[in-house]
């Protein structure tokens, strides 16, 4: 997932993890620790997230120990979201922000630490396999109703699912539609017709897909199958204003500036094992640059003092200050992400091996690693792979560890093999106060070593929308993923073969590489969980080899929040703050 993504392990045979969390807070924001022992993502431990039973599936959620109910949840945030539609939510932040207004079949029911379990969510229970995976059962729990009262229906789960096929659709993960059994051929529901391979019969829902997915329940948790009532699809329109069945319906929406979450009085808490609802209203407040929301979260003053982050950090020029200080570091919630920061270069434009390695060898890591405030917040990357994910093979083709600062010479002499010294690279990074300071350290490296390079800010909101065009003009770009679900299939299927190059995509790179589609393929079929984590270690090891991408940073989060928001958890499975566990103090 782009921007940052779900990584966790299942027990089903898959070979997958999920980073532990490490938290400066605890799940309440009590305690501390001192500035030695911020977490690291290598050595980190990993945690099972194992599939749970019809009763941990049975609402309504545990209460949070010592919880009040009522109340306003302010967050303040650098950008607003670029899509709302669930088929269109392939990034973190709209992800994490629509958890308390959108259901799926299934979801990450948390513990009171942010452990999670696979359950359903509207369904009765994480799934019934048959056929050694090939078919897949869900049967929907009574009492789950839309925002105006209605019920939700089975031709609502059904037109969900066959929506994702319509053209307006582009910016989604596509896993359903490739794995259901008539998929390449269907073109949507709104001329009429239905797909076949999902079959209504009573209360269940069932998928027959082209091949066994052991993991298809993983992948149903994913936001971007969260459920669409029919008679409320706007198609285009709806990316605007989504229709609830959580615990709360959007209220208002002035896009780029505010949105409010108010409750949806038609959610039934007995139907929701996964979400509490204490908060009367959430208020999110867009255009907030990281120094300026940091600095609020460090005066706690008036409604602030109940404002909680969704990815806006502890900005780079403030992390010394705020992990320094015991009375601020109170209020900090610390995590080690699953997800690895690199810039794809643009197979399609930079097609010399030689050039591209030249750029890996002339990156600026030091530099990066200190704008984003240095080894508390980042650690220097070598590979795609996290360390903290299954499959993570350590290697280091570029020499990083040795020189971190990069190696000019090497690579201008590399483009003099090349016959290419004065090679102009355009660079597309989001428009933000960090990453104008990245791209200046990026320039700087690469000029010396011979390159010329221009630099071009795109707005935050559309960053991955222009990326992910064929014809974007960019030859390198920052952007972050890490799994959908439990395995590296989800790493390198969605991000770096041929087949998923286009617009909308998530293969920036565009690299069609026949020895790399083989080996995705390939891996994707062992059954052996310890013989298919070698071979995804191997898939990351022939990307970076062709050079096709610049493995940047692993990241670590360090989240401030106000004095009178309670127990401030990190979900490990959806690699957020879990704004549906959290309270405001009375």
């Amino acid at each position: 997932m782009s921007f940052s993504r779900r990584n966790f392990m299942i027990a089903t045979g898959v070979a997958a993890a999920s980073a532990s969390v490490l938290t400066a807070c605890g799940s309440g924001g009590e305690g501390g620790s001192s500035k030695n022992d911020a977490p690291k993502v290598s050595g980190s431990k990993t945690t099972e997230i194992p599939v749970g039973t019809k009763a941990d599936s049975t609402g309504p959620a545990a209460e949070v120990k010592g919880a009040s109910k009522g109340g306003t949840i302010y967050s303040f945030q650098q950008f607003d979201m670029d899509h709302m539609d669930p088929a269109q939510i392939y990034v973190s932040t709209e992800a994490a922000i629509t958890v308390p207004i959108m259901r799926g079949l299934t979801g990450y029911k948390l513990d009171e630490k942010g452990n999670a379990t696979l359950v359903g969510d509207v369904a009765t229970d994480a799934g019934t396999m048959k056929d050694g995976g090939k078919t897949w059962s869900f049967t929907i729990k009574d009492g789950i109703k839309w925002e105006d009262g209605s019920d939700l229906s089975m031709e609502d789960v059904r037109h969900t699912f066959e929506r994702l096929y319509a053209s307006f659709v582009t910016e989604g993960p596509r896993y359903v539609q490739d794995f259901l059994e008539g998929g390449d051929k269907y073109k949507g529901p709104f001329d009429g017709k239905s797909l076949d391979s999902i079959e209504i019969d009573g209360k269940t829902v069932t998928f027959r897909l082209k091949e066994a997915r052991v993991d298809f329940n993983y992948t149903l948790a994913m936001r971007g199958y969260s459920l669409v009532p029919k008679a409320k699809d706007t198609k285009e329109k709806y990316d605007q204003r989504p229709f609830s069945c959580g615990p709360y319906k959007i209220e208002n929406r002035n896009v780029g500036k505010q949105m409010t979450f108010v409750r949806n009085e038609h959610w039934d808490p007995k139907t929701d094992s996964i979400r509490n609802a204490y908060p009367d209203k959430y208020v999110f407040q867009m255009g907030y640059e990281l120094v300026a929301s940091t600095d609020r979260w460090i005066a706690d003053k008036g409604d602030d003092q109940y404002a909680v982050p969704i990815f806006n950090e502890i900005a780079p020029e403030r992390v010394a200050q705020v992990l320094t200080n015991a009375d601020l570091k109170k209020r900090v919630l610390t995590a080690v992400d699953t997800a690895t920061y690199y810039m794809p270069i643009n197979m399609t434009r930079v097609k010399d091996k030689k050039v591209r390695q030249a750029i890996n060898y002339a990156w600026p890591h030091q530099q990066i690693q200190t704008i984003n405030g240095g080894p508390a917040t980042t650690e220097i990357a070598t590979t795609i792979f996290a360390p903290v994910t299954p499959g993570y093979t350590p290697f280091d083709l570029y020499d990083v560890k040795k020189h971190p600062g990069g190696q000019p010479e090497k690579a201008k002499a590399l483009l003099k093999e090349a016959g290419a010294l004065g090679y102009k690279l355009v660079i597309a990074y989001q428009q933000s106060d960090t990453q104008v300071k990245v791209a200046v350290a990026v320039k700087n490296a690469l000029e010396e070593a011979g390159f010329k390079v221009v630099n071009k800010q795109v707005d935050k909101s559309t960053f991955y929308t222009q990326i992910g065009k064929i014809d974007n003009g960019f030859d390198l770009f920052g952007a972050g993923w890490s799994p959908d679900w439990p395995n590296g299939y989800s790493e390198f299927r969605p991000t770096w073969h041929g087949e998923n190059i286009g617009d909308g995509r998530s293969n920036y790179a565009q690299l069609n590489d026949p020895s790399v589609n083989k080996a995705i393929d390939a891996a994707a079929r062992i059954a052996d969980v310890e013989e298919a984590n070698k071979a995804w270690g191997e898939v990351d090891k022939m990307i970076c080899e062709l050079a096709a991408v610049v493995p940047d940073y692993h990241k670590i989060r360090n989240y401030i929040y106000g004095s009178k928001v309670g127990n401030v958890l990190w979900d490990n499975a959806n690699s957020c703050v879990a704004l549906c566990k959290l309270y405001a103090k009375k």
